[in-house]
């Protein structure tokens, strides 16, 4: 069986595959641009993407709205121009600024999550940008859309359902993760499908790391799906080796769910930074780049550790199949073995 296809519109993919956006600095230019060349859509994360730029803690909106640019122009570059996607999170600070330099440097798709990107239409104008909101549940799925049609006429591209077993921060309380009761992808995805039916593509996030996991979602009604955590150990990624590295030598035991300033859960590797966390210690300043903080600790000072390759006092987040990840690749063998994964899944 061929895999399915999947457009947004005039935008069509060779891969029914969407590379999922992961920052701090792990998904830039060079992991997006591969992911697209190879026929998936590439996504740039835009949060703290200036973290390496020299005045990015004296200014920092400034910093990452430069990083942005640059990033975006290169990705567009390295990929022989295909689309580029972004992911920008709605509890982000300055929000609506990234917003408009994405859609000034004609970013062709924006993924937009952790919260519900009620005013993106607005924010986009008239630009022929696609829009894909995420959410983790079939009722978040019909509040957004009623008020897109509402406020603005305007109906989502795509939407990514993402389950409870994704990486970084999910949608669901922590109390429901522990005890199972979080809603399964499948389910969320039917419940969407039965509501708008086969015209509306539904992307399947969230503990997709094969082609067996990808058929099923295909089975449940998606149109295409959305990987992260295999996407980072492979050369091409953004992230420092040691990074990868760690991927790599996860175990199973070391995917824990963590607390994040920005109330929500996330799943991260267990190292000394996490414990720290959960010891309560105070850890650094807060850099005020959230809109809702608790200020127990500096995320994006976490990541950006990580991110650069300090493994044991920087926050890794994961996806729950981390563990599976057994040796440095390439995005171009990702994309073949997923293919010939789902093939096999599909007979």
């Amino acid at each position: 069986m061929k895999l399915p296809t999947f457009c947004l519109g005039e935008l069509c993919f060779k891969m029914p595959v969407i590379q999922g956006g992961m920052g701090v600095g792990i998904s830039c230019s060079k992991l997006a641009s591969a992911v697209s060349a190879a026929g998936g859509l590439g996504v740039i994360s835009s949060a703290e993407i200036g973290y390496a730029e020299p005045d990015f803690r004296e200014a920092p909106l400034e910093a990452n709205l430069r990083a942005l640019r640059k990033e975006i122009q290169r990705a567009k570059a390295l990929s022989g121009n295909a689309p580029i996607g972004i992911n920008i999170m709605v509890a982000m600070r300055h929000y609506a600024e990234v917003v408009r330099v994405a859609v000034e440097e004609k970013i062709d798709v924006i993924i937009s999550g952790a919260g519900l990107p009620l005013n993106l239409p607005k924010l986009v104008g008239d630009s022929d940008v696609k829009l894909i909101p995420i959410v983790s549940s079939a009722r978040a799925a019909k509040v957004l859309m009623a008020a897109w049609d509402r406020n603005y006429k305007r109906r989502a591209d795509a939407i990514v359902v993402e389950g409870p077993r994704a990486g970084g921060h999910l949608g669901f309380s922590k109390e429901d993760l522990s005890t199972g009761h979080a809603q399964r992808l499948e389910e969320i995805v039917s419940e969407i499908k039965a509501q708008w039916g086969e015209s509306m593509p539904i992307i399947a996030a969230g503990g997709v790391f094969d082609g067996a996991d990808a058929a099923k979602q295909f089975a449940a009604g998606a149109s295409a799906v959305q990987m992260a955590t295999r996407f980072v150990p492979t050369f091409e990624c953004d992230a420092h080796p040691d990074y990868k590295q760690a991927y790599i030598d996860a175990t199973p035991e070391d995917i824990v769910l963590v607390h994040s300033p920005v109330g929500l859960p996330g799943r991260a590797l267990n190292n000394a930074f996490v414990k720290k966390i959960g010891a309560g210690e105070p850890l650094s300043d807060c850099h005020q780049c959230l809109m809702k903080c608790d200020h127990s600790y500096c995320i994006s000072d976490a990541l950006i550790e990580a991110v650069k390759g300090n493994v044991n006092e920087g926050l890794i987040f994961v996806g729950e199949n981390a563990h599976k990840c057994k040796g440095m690749t390439s995005v171009k063998a990702v994309m073949r073995e997923f293919e010939e994964e789902v093939a096999k899944a599909m007979l």
